[in-house]
């Protein structure tokens, strides 16, 4: 085997690692949207719950404050 067999060879593995780690980063980012997706959805249907306790929350929060206030 030559020098420049050896390169070729050297080029064409650092190509398929180059190949593999490309679609390594497609998958992954594909499953991070997915994720994000299905987080989505999950605060689409139980967000308006969710906000609505957190609001809840803030304004007895507000009250309180306010009635230590007018004491």
């Amino acid at each position: 085997m030559g020098i420049a067999d050896q390169f070729k060879d050297k080029a064409q593995d650092l190509a398929d690692q180059a190949k593999q780690k490309a679609g390594q980063g497609k998958d992954e980012a594909q499953e991070r949207s997915s994720k994000g997706r299905d987080r989505n959805r999950d605060q689409q249907q139980h967000g308006s719950d969710a906000s609505t306790g957190l609001r809840d929350r803030a304004q007895d929060a507000t009250d309180q404050a306010r009635e230590r206030f007018d004491r």
